[in-house]
């Protein structure tokens, strides 16, 4: 990899621990307004709902107000959990809210960062919504290691649209052939960076079988091994 000089990351699941951050913000909502409920188990729903909603989101089947709406309403349904949709939009609004006042991120993220910042130019590109992804990078004390940052509202289009990655590296001033992407959704961050003709690493914590034959890691410490 001696000819890569920039890497673009991934935000949630690869550096910011959406799951447990996620959590706790609806653990806060719930203690505060619906002490009945119990999050673990909300959560266990939520889950593979959200991560749903999101790869309809991703292919413009769904708007950004819909996917907000949507993965509440579909995991209070499950839970047969009587809710209004008043009571839902405001749930939305406090969980965006609440989401980003919490600042876990996974094992190593600040050490590789820093590692990895003194020896290449570093970025992000994110499907997430622009003012809460940017706070946070803010929040969680990462800001400093990036030089640029591209989200689907800034480009127009989302991952794993060419056009994104386009767009990133154009702001960055770099070239896909000397450009390498690290996430942890094989279809937008991994085979859509290398349909692109941008190499990539997938970030597997989970230890999931590769479809694809591309590097993987489990723990974000192994980037050092590669770079």
């Amino acid at each position: 990899m001696q000819h890569i000089t920039d890497i673009f990351f991934d935000l949630d699941h690869t550096l910011w621990d959406f799951d447990k951050n996620s959590a706790l913000a609806f653990d806060k909502i719930f203690k505060e307004q619906y002490p009945s409920l119990d999050t673990q188990l909300f959560i266990s729903i939520y889950a593979p709902i959200n991560q749903a909603c999101w790869k309809l989101y991703q292919v413009d089947k769904i708007s950004h107000e819909e996917l907000r709406y949507k993965r509440l309403k579909d995991s209070f349904d499950c839970l047969n959990y009587s809710i209004s949709d008043e009571q839902i939009n405001q749930m939305s609004v406090d969980y965006i809210t609440y989401l980003p006042e919490n600042n876990l991120l996974f094992d190593g993220a600040k050490e590789v960062l820093a590692y990895l910042n003194s020896k290449y130019t570093l970025h992000v590109i994110t499907n997430g919504f622009a003012e809460v992804q940017f706070k946070k990078i803010n929040n969680s004390g990462i800001s400093e290691y990036f030089s640029t940052i591209t989200n689907s509202e800034m480009a127009g289009v989302k991952k794993p649209h060419p056009k994104i990655y386009q767009h990133a590296l154009t702001v960055a001033n770099t070239d896909k052939n000397n450009a390498l992407m690290i996430g942890d959704c094989i279809e937008a961050d991994v085979k859509g960076a290398i349909d692109f003709g941008i190499d990539a690493i997938y970030f597997n914590p989970e230890k999931k079988e590769v479809p694809l034959n591309v590097r993987s890691i489990s723990k974000l410490i192994e980037l050092k091994s590669f770079l």
